[in-house]
């Protein structure tokens, strides 16, 4: 399964966004890397970032490395009005593309089996390794949670138990994650600035 480039970039509200950072490899920039902060007994946090293809071939995002027990691309998909997961073997970004990976659009970055919370203005490192780039090193910034009230949609893992849930042992691909609260997400246009 791959992840469509999505056709616009919207700003998003946090104080963390201020903090933008980019990353190249040849034609490719990864665009300010972030996860949002967790709740303290959270053992799952999600990172987000886009990725520029400003050249003329090609190029996959196949895997992220951290350090954490499981690192993963997953993919929040509806079906039959029910949220579930799916992992991403490969995120394609084709020529003159920007493919984002955003709260409530989807596709995201699992860091699972954490010792300690995200905190506001944490940091740490990371690889994307990519088909044709090779690996990139970045770090990602722990941004604050958005202010409750504010309207959202698609899924947030930050308050999700995922090793109580057993889904350690489970395939990913049979990951269902239904019955969880989705309003914990920032609006789906929503994006970092910093890949505007």
């Amino acid at each position: 399964m791959t992840l469509r480039p999505l056709a616009f970039l919207a700003t998003i509200g946090l104080a963390g966004a201020a903090q933008a950072h980019d990353y190249g490899s040849g034609d490719l920039t990864v665009l300010h890397p972030f996860a949002i902060e967790t709740a303290e007994r959270a053992t799952t946090g999600a990172g987000y970032f886009a990725i520029r293809n400003d050249g003329d071939a090609a190029d996959a995002l196949i895997a992220v490395e951290a350090d954490f027990p499981k690192v993963a691309l997953h993919e929040a998909v509806e079906t039959d009005g029910m949220m579930t997961m799916q992992p991403l073997e490969r995120i394609e970004i084709a020529p003159g593309e920007t493919v984002t990976l955003a709260p409530g659009r989807g596709g995201h970055v699992m860091f699972m089996g954490l010792e300690n919370p995200f905190e506001v203005d944490g940091r740490f490192a990371a690889t994307l390794v990519f088909e044709t780039a090779g690996p990139v090193e970045v770090e990602f910034v722990v941004e604050p949670r958005p202010e409750a009230g504010t309207p959202r949609e698609g899924m947030d893992h930050g308050d999700m138990d995922h090793e109580a849930m057993g889904h350690g042992a489970m395939n990913e691909g049979e990951m269902d994650h239904g019955d969880m609260d989705h309003g914990a997400m920032i609006e789906g246009d929503d994006a970092p600035a910093a890949a505007q």
